[in-house]
């Protein structure tokens, strides 16, 4: 299968699905990963240009780390991204398009801050825009329907009930991993908030996995809109 998860900043599916990439990239999938916005606004110390430039490579650290064929950056700055701006949406089309993805992972539309939600739902409107044969993009158009999505957890679960659960018990290492790579948000928040953001992110995971009876899991929504059901199970 092709997999593509789109998140916002560029630790945000390491948070939120990194145990489930790494388990396809182990059973020999391919995972593509893509971040809409840059992360240059994610630090009170250092400036949004060598912030952005800092966090491009940490996420391409990440992304080796959880095996991924490729990292792709929309860079959109921080505060900016909208489900309105068509230049935006095409963008994000364009990466569908050359993905080529059987389903695509994002963020749900309750979570935490609205380049998130902004995000979820650009990501949404491309699973449609992608199927219109006429939408003009650099990559061509490829059979079928709209793209299946999956919504990945909130930051601490809240308001989210998931329906479906992967067991990360043997990817939970590998997601802390890719996690720590991006050192200029440990950091900050160790420094600043006083949240060791790791142990936060494993205590997470650990209550997903109670949930469902095994040690450590990720927990996710399907998108409910026609036509983007399947009978097919594409989680792990």
């Amino acid at each position: 299968m092709r997999i593509l998860a789109i998140g916002c900043h560029p630790d945000d599916l390491e948070i939120g699905c990194g145990g489930t990439l790494a388990k396809y990239a182990k059973e020999g999938h391919t995972v593509i990963m893509c971040h809409v916005a840059n992360g240059d606004m994610g630090h009170a110390v250092i400036m949004p240009p060598e912030l952005r430039a800092m966090r491009t490579i940490e996420a391409e650290n990440a992304g080796r780390v959880l095996g991924a064929e490729e990292v792709i950056n929309v860079d959109v700055g921080d505060l900016l991204v909208s489900s309105f701006n068509e230049e935006t949406a095409k963008k994000i089309a364009e990466v569908v398009r050359y993905a080529r993805p059987d389903f695509m992972i994002t963020h749900g539309p309750d979570d935490y801050m609205r380049d998130h939600v902004e995000t979820g739902k650009s990501v949404f409107n491309a699973s449609f825009n992608t199927s219109i044969i006429h939408y003009p993009t650099a990559s061509p158009p490829f059979p079928g329907n709209s793209v299946p999505i999956y919504y990945m957890d909130t930051l601490a679960g809240l308001n989210f009930i998931p329906t479906e659960y992967v067991d990360i018990s043997d990817t939970i290492e590998i997601k802390l991993e890719a996690l720590r790579c991006h050192e200029t948000q440990i950091n900050w928040m160790l420094e600043h908030d006083h949240i060791d953001f790791c142990d936060f992110i494993r205590t997470c995971s650990k209550y997903r996995g109670l949930q469902c009876s095994v040690p450590y899991a990720e927990g996710f929504r399907p998108c409910m809109t026609w036509p983007r059901m399947t009978a097919k199970r594409f989680l792990p």
